[in-house]
This record gives structure tokens, C-alpha cells and sequence, in this order.
């Protein structure tokens, strides 16, 4: 079976948010979860990363049940902890104490050593004028590579 690179992203997270500093992180997988998202049936659009205990956790992150998995197969959308190091666990906490910010996954990845890996974001929520000055820079740009492209 030729193996696929996966490939799980949330393609919004740059639209609504504004990202200050990223971390990867481990996730803490059941057998079930793992094959799952080694065949590319996960999701990252709705989920959102909290502190609990002292612990990061990704909360509403779907993973697909796997198809052979009989009855060890896992819930879709339970919460996930991710696996972090001491030093990065107080930076985010410290971060979450504000208001307004969040922690939000950007991709799940598979590393070089086939662990399951997740890239957070410490992230700001957007106002509307930034997303229409986002939406608005992007269509100018285009404008820009279409009008330098009729001149070649």
C-alpha cells in the first residue's frame, strides 16, 4: 500500500485569527485514532485548545471511526491532550490568562518518526475590518499577478 503524506489543516485559522507564536505538539492517540488520521479522516476546522490541570487539551478536534475497528473503536470528538514540555505549558497558560486570546491547532502532521504531531498557535480573534483589509489585500494581489502576467 503506497503511503499518502497526511495532510490535515484548518485552512481559516490564518483568516480569523492573527497568530503570534507557534509550538508543536504531541497528541495522545488511541490505536483506533492513529489509523484514522494516518489515512487522512480528521478534522481541525472547529477545534480549539484549553487548559485543564495543568495540561493542554484539544477539544472538538473529529477524527473518523475507523472501519475495522469493531468495538475498540473511539469516540469521534472526545478531548485529546496534547504533549508538551513544562516550559511551553507555562508560556501558553501565562498567554490564556488575557482576554480575547486563544490557542488554536493550524495542521496534524505524521513526524519522521511516525508520531502524531500537531502545530498550535497562540492566536487573537480578528475584527471584521481586518478580515475585509485580509480579503481585500489578497484580491489586489491577484489583480497585480494577472496584470504583470498579460505583459510576458
Amino acid at each position: 500500500m503506497a503511503q499518502t503524506a497526511v495532510n490535515i489543516k484548518n485552512k481559516r485559522a490564518r483568516f480569523e485569527y492573527h497568530l503570534l507564536d507557534t509550538f508543536v505538539a504531541g497528541i495522545q492517540l488511541s490505536g483506533t485514532e492513529i489509523k484514522s488520521i494516518r489515512r487522512n479522516k480528521a478534522s481541525i476546522l472547529e477545534a480549539y485548545c484549553i487548559f485543564s490541570k495543568g495540561e493542554m487539551w484539544v477539544r472538538n478536534m473529529h477524527i473518523t471511526e475507523y472501519e475495522n475497528g469493531s468495538f475498540y473503536n473511539h469516540s469521534p470528538r472526545s478531548d485529546r491532550k496534547l504533549l508538551l514540555n513544562r516550559k511551553e505549558i507555562n508560556k501558553i497558560e501565562k498567554f490564556l490568562k488575557d482576554k480575547g486570546n486563544t490557542v488554536i491547532p493550524l495542521k496534524v502532521f505524521i513526524s519522521d518518526k511516525g508520531w502524531a504531531k500537531m502545530e498550535i498557535a497562540l492566536a487573537q480573534g480578528k475584527k471584521l475590518h481586518d478580515k475585509r483589509h485580509d480579503l481585500k489585500e489578497k484580491d489586489d494581489k491577484r489583480d497585480m499577478d494577472r496584470a504583470m502576467k498579460s505583459f510576458k
